[in-house]
């Protein structure tokens, strides 16, 4: 209940979490068909980074601060698009100059990128965090906002009545063995829903057991999951976050492709020193 993610907004996880997401929307979109992002770990929508909370970390200015302006490869400028786009879209005054001072969370970036059709369940467990939701979606019938702690929609709210779906699992990691938990999270839900795309953040920092997180991963034997990684400093002699991964489970067929190429560029653009790396491989399925 301690965690608030203004002070998180906009750093190396969102980028990568949300170029991804991004994709994922965009790629359900070639259907008509509808489908629903299930939000687990909602947060307040929207950011203020120009707040008091954002400016104490300023972990946004090594994140998307560093990629909003960026020259890129023509490909890799396509790729990220959608996701860039309504970054800009929230700051309009920067095209003569302004500051940028507004990033999108999760839901909103979703909702924004969304057609009449496409909905949207947002969890949040923080009751102030989940009022502050529900003011910046009031009277919007796409999005259902539900203050209820974000483990329990993974049983409570899958499979979607759409039959189509995203849902991204984005815990705050404050509390011990939230790895096992994803874990555990994970193999209920697809157990519910096995047709849908899951999303599942996690923080690379030094001693976190990602190994161990993997094979546990790798032993559901769910037939697709695909692991995107970016790190951006060594963790040797550093606390705090060091690089970040996402699971995507049942992922596009486009977006390992998509991947190998915009890694590159993040890394490129938000190393924090000379060991900076990323890698993207299938966990389990197509290699």
């Amino acid at each position: 209940m301690n965690y608030r993610h203004i002070y998180h907004a906009g750093n190396i996880a969102d980028v990568l979490k949300h170029l991804v997401l991004s994709r994922l929307i965009v790629y359900l979109q070639q259907k008509d068909k509808a489908f629903r992002v299930l939000d687990t770990h909602a947060g307040i929508g929207l950011y203020d980074l120009s707040s008091e909370e954002a400016q104490k970390t300023g972990e946004w200015l090594e994140g998307i601060g560093k990629v909003i302006d960026a020259e890129l490869p023509e490909k890799v400028a396509e790729i990220m698009a959608p996701y860039l786009d309504a970054v800009k879209a929230l700051n309009p005054g920067r095209e003569a100059g302004g500051p940028l001072t507004k990033y999108p969370g999760s839901p909103k970036l979703a909702r924004d990128l969304f057609r009449p059709q496409d909905r949207l369940s947002a969890m949040e467990l923080h009751p102030e965090d989940s009022r502050a939701l529900s003011r910046l979606f009031e009277g919007d019938f796409q999005v259902r906002v539900t203050e209820l702690d974000g483990w329990l929609t993974l049983n409570a709210h899958l499979p979607p009545k759409e039959k189509r779906g995203i849902v991204l699992v984005d815990p705050p990691f404050e509390k011990e063995g939230e790895y096992e938990r994803l874990v555990d999270g994970l193999a209920k839900a697809h157990r519910r829903f096995a047709n849908g795309v899951y999303c599942l953040w996690y923080p690379i920092k030094k001693g976190a057991p990602i190994k161990e997180f993997h094979e546990a991963l790798q032993a559901l034997e769910i037939p697709k999951m695909l692991c995107a990684e970016l790190h951006v400093k060594s963790d040797r002699d550093q606390t705090g976050l060091s690089g970040t991964g996402l699971i995507i489970v049942n992922p596009p067929y486009t977006l390992k492709d998509e991947m190998h190429l915009a890694l590159p560029e993040l890394k490129r653009l938000m190393a924090q020193d000379r060991y900076a790396s990323h890698r993207c491989f299938w966990l389990r399925g197509e290699d």
